[in-house]
This record gives structure tokens, C-alpha cells and sequence, in this order.
């Protein structure tokens, strides 16, 4: 079903719903999603809100069996409309989305619901700051350090050359060869190769990048570095502090 142009606002809340699980929120709540067709509209308006005739074709459903259950849901505060849309007809369609996103059930005292509320929401926002840093700490150093081709010490490595061997001269040859048994050549000494200032530069970079390598996850990008350690702090740290405020 293709829609006209129309600017529904759809604008679902963000902050996390919990339901305790013995609660009159609950029963409605489970009443309605008990049947599978109306789980899985449910889950279609999580992924995308959208009008009754469109949720129909997406879950292979009825239109009056998809006005039922959305009718259901609407009563149990899973789901409200959250803008309109117009058919090609111009006839005006409901769009219906999520009411609260995400939706928790939460088994336990309802003295605690409110701090797992909290506890979850700190988690969200945290996640949510902690991609922010981890794109702008990927962007500042996440190339020339972790390996690649504009690593200081690939390019640097192709410029340094070996040392030719020296080689015999074709006068000592031709004396070897007519005067063998009036006297020996006396064997000629190799020079020694010399370091270049240019290969100690080499090595130094070398070192530098595989050090920096290794702080940043042993080749892991360095954005993702700093998102999984701090993910992992903060929900310590968000655990500990819930487990620590929670009613005894």
C-alpha cells in the first residue's frame, strides 16, 4: 500500500518502561501478547511503525485480524498512534508505533522497579556516550597506528638498501693464472658494510608504531577499543551501584 507524502510525528519515548511482573500492568500486558500473531506486530512496530493495511501484509494477517490485536495492545500501553498518513485515495490512516521503547518485565519488589528503571536508563545513555567517543577517537587515531600501508615503518622500510658485496678485480685473476707457482695472491679483505643513519630511524618507528599497536587491542581498531572497555566499566559500575541501592 503506498501512502502520500504526510509528516506524522514519530517520536516514541526513550526512556525505558519496567513492569513488575505481578502488577495489573502485567496482566493486561500478557493478555495481549498472548497470541503469536500479536507478538509478532509487536515486534514489527519495535522495528518500524507503520498503518494497520501495511502491518497486515508484513505479518500475513488479516486487515480485521491486525485491527484487533493493535486494538489489544493499544489498551494493554504497549503500543499508541504515534502519527497519520494518507492512502492514495486520500483516505487518513492511523499510524500506530511502539509506546515505550525498550519494554521491560521485571520480576521482583516493586520497591525495586524504580531503581532498575534508573539503572537501565544510566546504561542506555552511557552506551549512547560511549559511541560518540569511540567514533571520535576512531577518527583521530584510527589510521597509521594499528598496521596498514601508511604505517612510518612499512614506508620507511623500503627505502633502506643493502650493502654491495665487493667483488674480486680481474687483475689479480689473470696473475693467478700464468704465475701460480712463482707466488700466491695474497687474498684481498672485504670492506665492512656500514649502519646508515636511515635504518636506525627504521627500527626506532618500527618499535614506536608496534608499541602503540599493542595499547590499542593488538590490531583492534581503536575505536572500538575505547567502546568495549568502557562498555565493560560502566556496567560494573552501573551493577555495582544498583546491587548496592536496592531495598534489603
Amino acid at each position: 500500500m503506498s501512502l502520500l507524502p504526510s509528516s506524522p510525528d514519530i517520536s516514541p519515548d526513550s526512556e525505558p518502561r519496567v513492569v513488575g511482573l505481578d502488577s495489573e500492568e502485567a496482566d493486561e500486558l500478557m493478555a495481549a501478547l498472548s497470541s503469536q500473531t500479536a507478538r509478532r506486530i509487536l515486534a514489527a512496530l519495535h522495528d518500524e511503525p507503520a498503518p494497520p493495511g501495511e502491518l497486515a501484509d508484513r505479518v500475513d494477517t488479516s486487515l480485521q485480524n491486525a485491527q484487533y490485536h493493535l486494538a489489544n495492545l493499544e489498551d494493554a500501553g504497549a503500543i499508541e498512534i504515534v502519527g497519520t498518513a494518507y492512502s492514495e485515495k486520500g483516505r487518513e490512516m492511523s499510524i500506530y508505533g511502539p509506546a515505550d521503547s525498550p519494554l521491560v518485565i521485571f520480576a521482583g519488589e516493586k520497591e525495586r522497579a524504580s531503581g532498575l528503571r534508573a539503572a537501565v536508563s544510566r546504561l542506555f545513555a552511557g552506551f549512547l556516550a560511549l559511541g560518540v567517543g569511540g567514533a571520535v577517537v576512531q577518527s583521530l587515531f584510527g589510521e597509521g597506528l594499528v598496521g596498514g600501508p601508511s604505517a612510518p615503518g612499512g614506508a620507511s622500510t623500503d627505502r633502506a638498501e643493502p650493502t654491495p658485496e665487493p667483488s674480486a678485480t680481474p687483475g689479480d685473476g689473470d696473475v693467478g693464472a700464468f704465475g701460480a707457482a712463482e707466488r700466491t695472491p695474497e687474498p684481498t679483505s672485504a670492506p665492512e658494510p656500514t649502519v646508515t643513519p636511515t635504518s636506525e630511524a627504521t627500527d626506532v618507528a618500527t618499535e614506536t608504531a608496534d608499541g602503540l599497536a599493542v595499547l590499542f587491542g593488538g590490531g583492534m581498531p581503536p575505536g572500538l577499543a575505547f567502546f568495549l572497555g568502557g562498555a565493560i566499566v560502566l556496567t560494573i559500575v552501573v551493577g555495582v551501584t544498583y546491587l548496592r541501592s536496592r531495598p534489603r
